[in-house]
């Protein structure tokens, strides 16, 4: 423990650890136990529809008012936030991995396999993935948390697939690499113990962006009314919103503060992917 503080504190000093990673950390861990520990304080049947009296302002009855199908809209935000979160965690973990995968195989053993690969995820993202999932979503009969999640796992590995092949490409030629060689060491063996360790701080921060696009993508199938309409999330917030005018009304509290949670959620990320960013590049750091 004492070795992994002092770790800290020299890649902190050395610039590595940023106060721009350390801030996005903060946003985003200050949202997760927003949503595990506010469960404790509310009733979770006041998010349900028909729950209280519908339309009513924010006051002291109801911290941010009820919407147009009965429910609280403080209780409704508090379930549906880690809902949202949990979708692109899923996705990302899903898009990462596969991605890590095939960058690997790509990179390590070129060739023909490198060739589909490489044809493959470029190939997709010249496509708008967003038509992509629109059209997928669009038929499928019954949308849950986890379908949703895997419709857009399905094209977020391509990104990862790109950066992690280039980064295989580089370390490959290092001197190490070859001296692993020498020794006798195999491809899977180089690939694990050598490639690998070098590869942790670009995939996490290719895991940070990937969460960041599965939670945009989630979002705006939802607020299309593609999504699982029966779950609480953020998305089906404004979905519903919409659908009720509430713009029009003057109803803010059905759409702002779900707005203002997906906010925070892009700038914790952002800041962490930047901060990130600045770990695996030591350029960056020292500028």
């Amino acid at each position: 423990m004492t070795h992994f503080f002092a770790s800290l504190r020299r890649n902190y000093e050395q610039g590595r650890i940023s106060g721009v990673l350390l801030l996005g950390l903060a946003i985003l861990l200050a949202i997760v136990l927003f949503g595990l520990i506010g469960p404790l304080f509310v009733d979770a049947t006041n998010a349900q529809v028909g729950a209280v009296r519908p339309r009513k302002p924010p006051g002291a009855d109801y911290f941010l008012g009820t919407d147009s199908q009965g429910r609280d809209m403080w209780t409704l935000l508090i379930y549906a936030t880690p809902n949202t979160l949990k979708m692109g965690l899923i996705a990302g973990f899903i898009g990462v991995g596969v991605g890590t995968v095939l960058g690997l195989v790509a990179g390590q053993f070129g060739g023909w396999i490198d060739a589909i690969i490489r044809v493959i995820s470029d190939a997709l993202l010249t496509v708008p993935a967003i038509a992509i999932l629109v059209i997928i979503a669009g038929n499928i009969d019954r949308m849950s948390t986890w379908v949703m999640a895997l419709v857009v796992a399905s094209l977020g590995w391509m990104f990862t697939t790109r950066t992690v092949r280039a980064q295989v490409l580089t370390i490959r030629e290092k001197s190490y690499i070859e001296v692993a060689r020498v020794n006798g060491e195999g491809p899977w063996e180089i690939l694990f113990t050598e490639v690998m360790p070098n590869l942790m701080p670009y995939i996490v921060a290719s895991f940070v962006g990937t969460v960041s696009g599965s939670i945009l993508a989630v979002i705006g199938l939802e607020a299309l009314g593609l999504g699982a309409l029966e779950e609480m999330t953020l998305g089906n917030t404004i979905y519903w919103s919409q659908q009720s005018a509430a713009v029009l009304r003057g109803y803010w509290w059905w759409w702002g503060p779900p707005i203002v949670v997906i906010a925070l959620i892009f700038i914790g990320l952002f800041l962490t992917s930047v901060g990130f960013d600045r770990f695996a590049n030591p350029k960056l750091a020292r500028r």
